[in-house]
């Protein structure tokens, strides 16, 4: 067989069975044999739409997701989401056509050097010149983009390389001497976890996204009520721990809630799992809880260490570190529990003091946080939310109420615009059977919403609500409250030009609006009711809605505002 016959074996015994790509001069010889294979190959309409769809496939599925792309322009095209994937640990397995070996280095046309371009932010990428190393590579490729700490691979084929002539052959396993991360933790190492807890009177939790990535919700729910301490999921993780729980606190971060953050900053053990210390959640790093000691457990040993001290490091596998540490911690609470009573009271205190809310316009129109929240009240308890990035992204993290995981998707790391729309229909891929919501602002909503013509051509009924305030809602927040309300370019116009039902309409969709806070409900019982079409609906909100609390930009978590030039009475708390 040819090269190109090889790749796609390949792909199917690597377990494959759908992927998201456009053909190219490059890449095209392996599109003939696609053309044969039991693989679903959907047909996007942007090379980006292929790489946030495979993601979203994955953070769904949590299998690798998989996106084709041909040479030059195209495989430029998958670099964002690559770099997307990178930052939030998403395994994929981008594809690419590259010009003939004779070529490479030429200037040939549509030569791109994708392997420099990805190095930096891809977990591993092979340059392939010859047909006989493509099944190695493609076994390789998903080890490492599924196993330790998962994330995005590239393998780049010379078009020569997919005409030659080979025999195929599937290795039996993949054994890699450079590459053996770590799965289970060091005993000594859960030993000092558990004697440390038991020594803390502010535990708390500090969930992140590995939790997710490790499907380690039932051992995080099972240690957390053990030790009966609060638990604060990140933007990565919410849907790890449920919302409704007593112990959850929320979000913590820039835009998280009071009691989270401040737990976390009055705490004295963070026991961080699968979280890296980001700056959206530290704030000011010098600041950030410095009366806690730190319990650290990660697959990725880069990550200790690297933003803050960790008293006890732990490397490994989530589900297998928590496995041994639920024992563990048992027998050390046998001897020596500590009392965390106090400690529970004044946080639920802070909970209860201040909650999340929003305030309703004056003006009668309709507030993009109660759009938000009535469709996490009126769509199913399991249904999945896509958001994009922005105000809309915080809304969507703070006013719907998670209580499963990998019920929310989002763009945490790399915060890329445009992400929401293919993302959801990755997920909706992944799960037919599930309602998706892409919950998307009117900017991002503009960079990639051609894939809802791929929605509506693949029978992949996702829908959309756009929160449209006509603006770069978040950017133009920063300069309401940092630049004099000098609103520089970020004036969309968008509830005059496009018009957005009239647009879903020509893309193959079903197009709705709203601009009364009375036609909520029913605009959105209305989308819920069709699910043989894609549904696009236009909620024209207020537009000069803010995301609150907030923690501005390199200060201190200690500085948290709950409102324009308001912040906590922190007299009148026991903290």
């Amino acid at each position: 067989m040819n090269g190109a016959t090889s790749l796609v074996k390949s792909l199917e015994a690597a377990g494959v069975d759908v992927m998201f790509g456009i053909p190219g001069g490059a890449i095209l010889p392996a599109y003939d044999p696609i053309f044969d294979s039991k693989i679903r190959h959907i047909l996007v309409r942007h090379e980006q739409g292929a790489g946030h769809a495979a993601t979203g496939y994955a953070q769904v599925s949590g299998r690798a997701g998989v996106c084709i792309a041909t040479s030059g322009p195209g495989a430029t095209n998958l670099v964002t989401p690559l770099a997307d994937a990178a930052m939030d640990s998403v395994p994929l397995v981008a594809i690419t056509g590259q010009v003939p070996s004779a070529a490479i280095g030429t200037d040939a046309f549509q030569e791109a050097d994708i392997r420099g371009i990805t190095m930096p932010f891809t977990k591993h990428n092979y340059l392939i010149t010859d047909p006989a190393e493509i099944p190695r590579a493609i076994a390789e490729a998903f080890h490492i983009a599924t196993t330790g700490r998962p994330g995005p691979v590239l393998v780049d084929i010379a078009k020569d390389a997919l005409q030659k002539q080979t025999v195929f052959n599937w290795p039996a396993s993949v054994s890699l001497k450079g590459y053996q991360p770590t799965v289970q933790a060091n005993a000594q190492s859960i030993s000092d976890a558990a004697a440390l807890i038991t020594q803390s009177h502010r535990p708390v939790f500090y969930v992140g996204g590995g939790i997710m990535k490790a499907n380690a919700s039932k051992e995080l729910r099972e240690i957390a009520e053990l030790l009966g301490a609060p638990v604060v999921t990140t933007l990565m993780a919410l849907g790890s721990f449920p919302h409704s729980h007593p112990l959850h606190m929320g979000m913590p971060g820039m835009h998280g809630s009071v009691a989270a953050v401040t737990t976390l900053q009055k705490s004295d053990l963070l026991i961080t799992l699968g979280a890296r210390f980001d700056d959206r959640v530290t704030g000011k790093l010098s600041t950030f809880a410095v009366n806690a000691k730190v319990i650290h457990c990660d697959i990725d040993p880069a990550e200790i260490g690297k933003n803050r001290f960790a008293d006890v490091p732990v490397i490994g596998d989530l589900k297998h570190t928590l496995i041994a540490l639920i024992p563990a911690l048992k027998a050390a609470l046998a001897k020596d529990r500590p009392d965390l009573s106090t400690w529970l009271r004044q946080v639920n205190n802070l909970k209860s003091t201040y909650p999340l809310g929003y305030d309703k316009p004056s003006d009668g129109s309709v507030s993009p946080q109660y759009v938000i929240e009535r469709l996490g009240k009126l769509s199913a308890p399991d249904s999945i939310y896509v958001a994009g990035v922005g105000q809309h992204q915080m809304w969507a993290a703070q006013f719907v109420p998670y209580e499963l995981p990998r019920t929310w998707l989002n763009s945490g790391g790399l915060g890329t615009m445009g992400y929401s729309v293919p993302a959801a229909m990755g997920a909706k891929v992944a799960a037919p059977d599930t309602t998706v919501w892409s919950i998307d602002g009117d900017g991002c909503f503009q960079m990639t919403n051609q894939e809802l013509v791929t929605c509506a051509l693949n029978n992949i009924p996702i829908k959309v609500a756009i929160i449209n305030n006509e603006s770069l809602g978040m950017v133009r927040q920063w300069q309401t409250l940092f630049y004099e309300g000098r609103y520089s370019n970020t004036n969309l116009e968008s509830k005059r030009v496009p018009d957005f039902p009239k647009l879903a309409d020509a893309m193959g969709c079903i197009g709705l609006s709203c601009d009364r806070p009375e036609d909520v409900d029913k605009t959105i019982e209305k989308a819920l009711s069709i699910n043989d079409q894609p549904v696009v609906v236009d909620f024209r909100v207020h537009r000069d809605a803010m995301v609150w609390p907030m923690v501005a930009a390199g200060t201190s978590n200690d500085d948290i505002m709950i409102a324009r030039e308001m912040a906590p009475d922190w007299d009148s708390q026991e903290l």
